[in-house]
């Protein structure tokens, strides 16, 4: 209004009586600091050599004005030259946030400039209103209702302003209560724990779910939604809501009123349309059927697996849609599953982008959707997820875009972000077992790009000194048959390592093969021969004594080691789902100056439970003999137990029986078992290198499976860490062990830094 007034007025200061037209021989601006005339003269409806009339003086004055850049506009006639007198718009030199805790500076000043407040552009006082709104609605998001803004505009020279935005966060809002109104089939505490948004309790600091959002609320309503229909309440609506917030800004008070309606079942699901395979092949996918109570989740579920099948056969673009018939009076429905299959679609090409060192071969060889064949979605999928398993991609992405000019062909394109897939390191670290721990490596995952593993490692610390080198092949054949080499020398303390007192000195050669079963079942053997030096020291007990009178103190051994695996996990270091079985032999060939044999048995399993916790369970059991002249699985193969890698809370190794001198001797049989919950720390929920963990330790080992007595087995609970540090993984525990007996070595705090993950 005020810029309307200041236009009229000046418009009307001009002469209107005896305004005599003119011939405009020259135009000249005066007033001008930034701006360039040839600006002014491009908002100009009037040129060189026009008649200037009164029309055209408004006209001028309101284009000048409209362009933003002047807060005064004169215009004047020296003869036939007319003048234009301005007043420039002071420009924003500078904008200053304080007080902005909550919200980053970089961020805040993104969303101000959509609005037009940005450093270098025209200062309009008009837009200051709009920033309090942008500013309050940004922290309203958050919770922060009580938030108060205050602008200062500071003039600076050259016709320059500075702005100073001064914000007080205030405390953010807490929901004091929520009322469900209407409900009679479903009481309040099984309503409400269905909600995101809540009351505060113990974990609110971290969930943050106690801060009221307009958007989280919506949510929730459509989570009651889901829960009544899903149990058969098709006919329940969220009737009104109301929000109302103290005068304080502290509290907020949220009332949903609802109807339930009746309870409805299935009287008939029938499938309809064009079925491009027979209906029997279908019927296994339904997840819902005649006589059962309506489930809108469950009509959702088979609708997605019906359109998976079609679509593993070819079908890519199938739809299927659902056509209930509601029968009021006896509360039933019918479900026809309508479908619309469309052309059966196969596949072009397969293209890769992004990989600038990985060769496509190596990417070719982990598809399992083929070029040329039908379209399967879950082999794409799969395909993907193997890419991602590589190692060699931080992020992997695919796309299905359509052939043009063809109805039935589509191409696969995959897109992947490479990393760093090799290292040099050099490291140190520490743990309470293997003290101070000294290593170097230069490992390449994907040596020239070609999918082959080199390694040569050195590692020494109290306990052991190992010297390795390694090559793999993970697609010697184009079946996907792998195969490894590798040489080893290691030298162990094992008194060091907390067990009895000797030590070993063990050179060896290796060759690995494993084959593929099946798309998440393989089998590897590896043929070992190696030489093992043992060595007493002054206090070795009398087992260790015996033995070397016994057997000898020099052995040379030809060994095979052997395992057959199952494994789903999404990803091989943290995973959210999916889960390993496998069964292993490692044995010594009859002949050999050792001989016995080891089996071993590991079961894992990782379940989502929300989005950030993850339940991770896991078993351990092995057993061990001796066959031959060994009556006993040799001493220094035995299992051991306690530890942060196993039964936390007791000391490396302590667990199981003891030789002679009262040292950890280990035994032939060991059983382990974990169950924990893992999760990303606060304020760091996309981390993928830490891990925090609340976890429950059983287990002990025993001289035989004879020996087993579940008396005594130790257990602990505690919680846990795990970082993934550029010198190596760093575990820390804290258990409290819940039946220790006298004689364990109990270490609650445990913690360890560059040893093996």
């Amino acid at each position: 209004m005020h810029r309307i007034l200041q236009i009229i007025i000046l418009v009307l200061s001009f002469p209107v009586y005896g305004f005599e037209a003119f011939e405009v021989s020259d135009i000249r601006v005066e007033g001008l600091q930034r701006i360039s005339p040839g600006t002014v003269f491009n908002f100009l409806p009037v040129q060189v050599g026009d008649n200037f009339t009164q029309h055209d003086s408004e006209l001028t004055i309101r284009s000048l004005y409209k362009s933003g850049y002047f807060r005064d506009v004169r215009l004047e006639r020296d003869g036939n030259v007319l003048v234009v007198i301005v007043q420039e718009r002071p420009a924003i030199a500078s904008i200053k946030v304080q007080g902005n805790d909550d919200i980053e500076t970089e961020p805040l000043l993104e969303s101000l400039k959509d609005i037009g407040l940005a450093e270098g552009n025209v200062f309009d006082r008009s837009l200051l209103e709009k920033v309090e709104l942008e500013l309050e609605r940004q922290y309203y998001s958050r919770g922060k209702y009580g938030v108060k803004i205050e602008t200062t505009v500071t003039p600076l020279e050259r016709n320059k302003v500075g702005i100073l935005i001064d914000v007080s966060e205030g405390a953010v809002a807490k929901i004091k209560q929520i009322s469900i109104v209407g409900n009679r089939v479903f009481d309040d505490k099984t309503l409400l724990k269905r909600l995101s948004q809540r009351t505060p309790n113990w974990l609110s600091f971290y969930t943050k779910d106690d801060q009221y959002s307009k958007q989280e609320l919506a949510a929730d309503l459509e989570t009651l939604r889901s829960y009544y229909q899903d149990r058969g309440y098709i006919k329940f609506n969220t009737d009104s809501t109301q929000v109302s917030i103290t005068p304080d800004k502290k509290d907020i008070y949220i009332t949903i009123n609802i109807t339930e309606g009746e309870q409805y079942r299935v009287r008939e699901v029938k499938l309809s349309g064009e079925l491009p395979v027979p209906a029997e092949e279908l019927y296994p996918d339904f997840r819902i059927n005649a006589g059962d109570v309506f489930s809108r989740k469950r009509v959702t579920d088979t609708v997605t697996r019906i359109s998976d099948s079609l679509g593993n056969a070819g079908y890519a673009f199938a739809n299927v849609n659902t056509v209930p018939d509601v029968n009021e009076e006896t509360r039933e429905v019918d479900l026809t599953l309508f479908v619309d299959p469309g052309k059966r679609v196969y596949v072009r090409r397969i293209n890769f982008a992004g990989n600038t060192k990985t060769r496509d071969e190596v990417l070719r060889q982990e598809m399992r959707q083929m070029e040329g064949g039908w379209f399967s979605a879950e082999k794409v999928e799969r395909s993907r997820t193997r890419l991602q398993r590589l190692g060699y991609f931080e992020g992997v992405n695919v796309e299905t875009p359509a052939v043009p000019g063809s109805t039935d062909q589509v191409d696969v394109d995959y897109s992947v972000t490479e990393q760093a897939s090799g290292s040099i390191s050099l490291g140190i670290g520490f743990s309470q077992t293997s003290g101070i721990i000294l290593n170097g490596s230069i490992t390449q995952d994907n040596f020239l790009g070609s999918g082959r593993r080199v390694s040569v490692s050195a590692n020494n610390s109290d306990v052991t000194r190992i010297f390795s080198v390694s090559y793999t092949n993970p697609f010697y054949t184009v079946d996907g048959v792998s195969r490894g080499f590798g040489a080893f020398y290691r030298d162990t303390d094992a008194d060091e390592a907390n067990i009895a007192d000797y030590s070993t000195d063990t050179f060896g050669l290796n060759v690995t093969y494993g084959f593929p079963i099946s798309e998440y079942n393989s089998f590897r053997f590896t043929i070992e021969a190696d030489s093992l030096e043992l060595k007493t020291a002054e206090f070795s007990s009398f087992e260790i004594t015996q033995f070397i009178d016994d057997h000898g103190d020099s052995f040379k051994s030809l060994g095979l080691a052997t395992s057959l695996s199952h494994d789903t996990r999404n990803r091989r270091i943290f995973p959210s789902s999916g889960g390993v079985r496998r069964i292993s032999l490692d044995t010594k060939i009859p002949g050999s100056q050792l001989e016995f044999y080891k089996v071993d048995l590991r079961i894992q399993q990782y379940i989502p439970l929300t989005k950030l916790f993850v339940f991770h369970g896991k078993a351990d059991i092995g057993y061990g003999d001796g066959y031959g002249d060994f009556d006993n699985l040799p001493f220094f193969e035995n299992y051991f137990a306690g530890g942060v890698r196993s039964v936390r809370g007791f000391e490396d190794n302590s667990l199981g029986p003891r030789d002679s001198d009262n040292d950890p001797l280990g035994g032939s049989f060991r059983t382990v078992g974990n169950a924990e919950i893992m999760f990303p720390p606060p304020f760091l929920t996309d981390s993928k290198s830490v891990r925090l963990s609340t976890f429950f330790d059983i287990g002990t080992v025993f001289p035989g499976v004879e020996d087993f007595e579940t008396n005594d087995l130790r257990m602990s609970v505690g919680i846990g860490a795990t970082w993934l540090s550029p010198v190596g993984p760093l575990a820390v525990s804290f258990a409290k062990p819940l039946n220790d007996k006298s004689g364990d070595d109990v270490q609650e705090f445990q913690f360890s830094l560059g040893a093996g993950f």
